[in-house]
């Protein structure tokens, strides 16, 4: 895991260039803290921040092919390096390293483009064919590794972070409507699109080549896809649902023992679900690895899953450590995380991961396995149940029975509609519009378009004719209105809350904050699309999710873990930034008047009245929490933009220092 940054155009050369480039991979310091690499030619400049993890002796980037026709810069991993170095060595390529990056150059002297499609990893790669004078930037199947771009002045430039592109580009330090407005209502723009204005996300699954002269494809080469319903039925599935669960403990155990390989030592996060500890019980069981745990435990029960924590930790016997977090250590440490997110969020619950990864790095480790992506591959978040539960009553709408479902779901919810008695009209809204791909997803999004309210009106004028509910209707790919109404649910997810979300904020940039890399076993690509497969009951059964997960996991776990219902890992939101009463300065400040006004986003009124209600403990659910939540990081947001713009000002836009300096550590 590391940083990487550069430029091609036909103007760059090696005198030039050092210094904006140097300014880039400086300011990604926390990606790569062992060290840096440079390659400068005329047309092209490649930098990278190293994190060492795979031969730490020889593994310095950027690397090269035999005859330094082909140069390349990775960050991430790629994990089947071993089986596709024998082969290429075997047919007479020769590697100058042990790492794990060189086998990118020998692939694509092979294969061309299409050396992707071999990989097996986690991956945001740049490289460089000098004969043809041409850069491919490749992103990782389902997104793990972030890459962004942007075109100006007669250049491309890319970076792992968009700070490092706006640090030589201030003029781009600007928000776009679009992209706030996506990441209030869904949580996250959606690819390519970003909260930066002209700065683009290179999307999951795509490869996108440059020319010299700024020319550029797009190629999508990998997409979540899944067979008609009809070849999902259970009579249909071959060997039935025993086979099912025997292939995949075979496939989960590859995907562990490939995540492993590191020549450091590997730890895990345990949050005390299934899904870490599956992992955690599968590296025990199947692996040498020592087991080192990690975990966190909040101060507030409703919130708290330590009992569970500990419980995996007596049923494995592994060395653990706790970070215990306070609703005051969310608030205080809420501004690092945006500076690192760099985007607005709905949600505090990335703060205890980077509390959490900072306790990793304290004890000596820089990469660990979780949990992640199980959820999205196996259909376990309640947000698919619901969907099941609304489309078995709106085939009778005036039925007062079958409602009634909605209340085994949100239980641990003590302000969920089921517990304050509203679910029936709640979970009404757009309950006949069954056949659209976005069903699953309206009572989420339609509240987290509480936030989308307080946008000022010049602002929500620009977007009268976007529809957040409607937008991904016409987006599904070729084929998907003959998949099943869950494998429908399980795209947007993935798009949506999982690429756009989960990966970049609750993953990769609070881990990396602290030089943490992060390994998902279940996003393993060749997993994905054997559970895609699957017939949709042997991931939901009634009511019970991840059913063929739970089954293939259940000998290793003890029985309360292996049965346990789904609980969302969430953390204390606005109460994290208000005590007896009072705001944490930098949200007084933030929020007041004067400064909502200045930045333009929102109404400054609603805001208030908003505050006010946070303040006093009244808060509502989720609408109010996030509303809050996005309004305060959109105003984080813009105080580090405007940082950005000030440097520019300040004529200091080749200097390495400041930016360090606004991203230390």
């Amino acid at each position: 895991m590391c940083g990487i940054a550069g430029i091609v155009g036909p103007d760059v050369r090696p005198e030039h260039d050092r210094a904006p480039l140097g300014r880039m991979i400086h300011a990604l310091a926390h990606r790569g803290p062992d060290g840096y690499g440079w390659h400068l030619d005329t047309g092209v400049a490649l930098a990278h921040a190293r994190l060492s993890i795979i031969d730490l002796a020889t593994g310095d980037q950027p690397i090269r092919n035999e005859d330094g026709t082909v140069w390349t810069v990775l960050n991430g991993e790629i994990f089947n390096y071993v089986e596709l170095r024998r082969e290429l060595e075997a047919q007479g390529h020769r590697f100058y390293t042990q790492s794990d990056t060189e086998v990118i150059v020998h692939l694509y002297e092979r294969d061309g483009d299409d050396f992707v499609r071999h990989l097996n990893g986690q991956f945001a790669i740049a490289l460089w064919d000098a004969p043809r004078r041409r850069l491919l930037l490749a992103r990782d199947r389902t997104g793990i590794r972030p890459l962004y771009h942007a075109s100006a002045r007669g250049r491309t430039w890319f970076a792992s972070e968009p700070a490092a592109l706006l640090s030589v580009l201030p003029e781009l330090a600007t928000v776009d409507p679009l992209g706030l407005a996506q990441a209030l209502a869904w949580w996250a723009p959606a690819d390519p699109t970003t909260i930066h204005a002209g700065v683009e996300s290179l999307p999951a699954g795509h490869l996108l080549v440059i020319g010299e002269d700024g020319r550029r494809t797009l190629r999508q080469y990998w997409n979540w896809s899944f067979p008609p319903a009809s070849e999902t039925r259970p009579d249909r599935y071959p060997g039935g649902f025993e086979a099912a669960v025997h292939e995949l403990r075979e496939r989960l155990v590859d995907a562990v023992r490939l995540q492993l390989r590191a020549d450091v030592p590997v730890g895990a996060d345990l949050s005390g679900g299934l899904d870490s500890s599956g992992i955690v019980a599968l590296i025990r069981g199947f692996t040498r690895t020592p087991v080192r745990t990690f975990s966190v435990a909040f101060e507030d029960g409703e919130y708290d899953e330590s009992a569970h924590q500990q419980a995996m930790v007596r049923h494995l016997g592994t060395d653990h450590t706790t970070v215990h977090c306070s609703r005051r250590d969310i608030g205080d440490a809420f501004p690092r995380m945006i500076r690192h997110v760099q985007a607005p969020v709905l949600r505090t619950a990335a703060v205890p991961l980077m509390l959490l990864s900072a306790s990793v790095r304290a004890h000596g480790y820089k990469v660990v396995l979780t949990g992640e992506g199980a959820d999205e591959v196996f259909g376990g978040d309640d947000l698919f149940k619901e969907a099941k539960v609304r489309r078995f009553w709106a085939r009778q709408p005036t039925s007062t029975m079958r409602p009634r479902l909605l209340e085994r779901l949100y239980g641990y919810l003590p302000n969920s509609p089921v517990a304050s008695g509203q679910a029936q009209a709640f979970f009404a809204q757009g309950l006949g519009d069954v056949g659209r791909a976005s069903y699953a997803h309206l009572p989420r999004w339609t509240t987290s378009q509480r936030a989308l309210g307080l946008l000022a009106p010049e602002l929500r004028a620009g977007l009268r004719d976007w529809d957040p509910l409607r937008a991904w209707d016409g987006a599904m790919p070729a084929g998907a209105d003959a998949w099943s109404p869950l494998a429908r649910d399980q795209y947007i997810e993935a798009k949506t809350l999982l690429a756009g979300y989960l990966l970049p904020f609750q993953g990769d940039r609070v881990a990396m904050a602290n030089s943490i890399e992060g390994r998902y076993p279940f996003l393993d690509h060749r997993l994905v699309e054997f559970a895609n497969a699957l017939p949709p009951s042997y991931k939901i059964r009634g009511l019970t999710e991840k059913h063929v997960l739970r089954r293939a996991l259940a000998d290793l776990l003890p029985p309360d873990i292996a049965q346990r219902t789904k609980q969302p890992y969430r953390s204390p939101d606005s109460s994290s930034f208000f005590f007896d009463g009072k705001p944490l300065d930098y949200v007084e400040d933030l929020l007041s008047e004067a400064s909502i006004r200045e930045a333009g986003y929102f109404d400054a009124a609603a805001v208030g009245r908003l505050f006010e209600k946070c303040r006093a403990g009244r808060a509502r659910g989720f609408s109010d929490n996030q509303a809050f939540v996005g309004v305060l990081s959109t105003m984080l947001v813009h105080r580090q933009l405007r940082g950005f713009r000030t440097q520019s000002v300040a004529g200091d836009t080749l200097s390495s220092a400041p930016l360090a300096a606004s991203v230390s550590r």
